[in-house]
């Protein structure tokens, strides 16, 4: 019976083109529909039902959650090992047709679940209303790409999007690390690796270690968690090879700190001087409201390496200075996020309000829609 509420629930998901679904004892589905959760239904889901529903989704991964007394336990079959539940990452596919990255939480003893939707197809730059600068950033050959944003901000989405380009484009080898495997690349141009933790390899560490002998053109790490993906991403980007992750911070200057917070006090004059040398761009997303209320649009913040964006870097007295450099140097491809969210205005792809919400300084861009200042 829950398999079948379960199918009944992804089919109406999928036909109102939701982005998320959350799935919680005691409520109804709730769907994330243009950035808005909205009630699917009047039937709550009971403690069962979410229990059940997550065993589905674990099968492929093959782990299983397991009541005992008052306790939860996730035990692992291949490993024979079992462990108290607190929450996994996991991917489900409907049969060709769209895929789900899942986190399955425990929630006052029973069972959460949040759902993704990733579609099959991976979609343009112009689709995705992603700016020019962008597609010169998937031509890029080597050195440390970073797409940063807060959680559902298309970090994914924009990082499957160039490597699609690439695929497109060029004879690379792209090989991927993914906890779980997102958006699936079809070979086209290039040759596709995808590796999933833990199905594939047991943890990121391991895998970056291993993707330098399996002889990658382009090296796409999920997500710089910790200070070893952060090193060896960095160190892959210095022997040669393009590198792509994803950070959650919300604009590029902080991004540069975010990284170099990975290293310690110690280490980070160095770190500092190899991340110059090898950081060639840091894309920041913020999703907004259309206008029309017809989906999500993103608002971009983009820093390219240029000499005085690299002097700023290394001196952290200077590091203030990042942004205006960036407002000044449209023509190298930057943008910062309130010149973006003043086109998006301007162009009626977002209202006023929106973009005041959204914006690093709104006072100064009221005073520019207001002046053109």
């Amino acid at each position: 019976m829950e398999r079948e509420i379960f199918a009944a629930i992804l089919d109406q998901a999928v036909k109102e083109n939701c982005s998320d679904i959350h799935l919680k004892a005691d409520y109804p589905p709730f769907f994330r529909i243009n950035g808005f959760l909205v009630e699917r239904g009047k039937q709550r889901l009971s403690p069962k039902h979410t229990f059940t529903i997550a065993n589905y989704l674990l099968e492929g991964r093959g782990l299983v959650l397991l009541q005992k007394a008052n306790a939860i336990y996730i035990n692992d079959l291949a490993r024979g090992t079992a462990e108290v539940f607190t929450d996994v990452d996991a991917a489900y596919e409907i049969s060709n047709r769209t895929r789900f990255r899942i986190n399955i939480y425990k929630n006052r003893g029973s069972i959460g679940i949040a759902m993704r939707i990733i579609p099959f197809e991976i979609k343009g730059f112009k689709e995705l209303n992603l700016p020019d600068a962008i597609e010169k950033i998937g031509m890029i050959r080597r050195g440390l790409v970073l797409v940063t944003g807060a959680t559902g901000m298309g970090k994914s989405t924009t990082i499957a999007a160039i490597l699609n380009h690439i695929n497109n484009t060029r004879t690379d080898h792209i090989l991927t690390v993914e906890d779980p495997i997102e958006f699936i690349l079809q070979p086209h141009q290039s040759v596709v690796t995808q590796r999933e933790i833990p199905t594939d390899v047991q943890s990121f560490t391991e895998a970056v270690r291993a993707a330098m002998r399996q002889n990658p053109d382009v090296l796409m790490i999920g997500e710089m968690r910790n200070a070893d993906t952060a090193e060896m991403g960095l160190k892959a980007s210095e022997t040669g090879h393009l590198v792509i992750s994803s950070l959650h911070t919300t604009s590029a200057t902080q991004t540069i700190s975010r990284f170099l917070s990975f290293y310690d006090s110690a280490s980070q004059p160095i770190a500092r001087l190899r991340l110059v040398d090898n950081l060639m761009a840091i894309i920041s997303l913020r999703l907004l409201p259309r206008i029309d209320r017809v989906g999500l649009i993103p608002a971009v913040e983009i820093l390219r390496t240029t000499r005085i964006i690299q002097e700023c870097i290394k001196i952290p007295e200077r590091n203030h200075e990042i942004l205006g450099h960036m407002a000044k140097s449209r023509e190298f491809g930057m943008q910062t996020f309130d010149q973006h969210l003043i086109e998006l205005i301007q162009a009626k792809k977002i209202s006023l309000a929106v973009g005041l919400a959204a914006a690093t300084s709104p006072s100064d861009l009221e005073r520019t829609i207001q002046f053109g200042e």
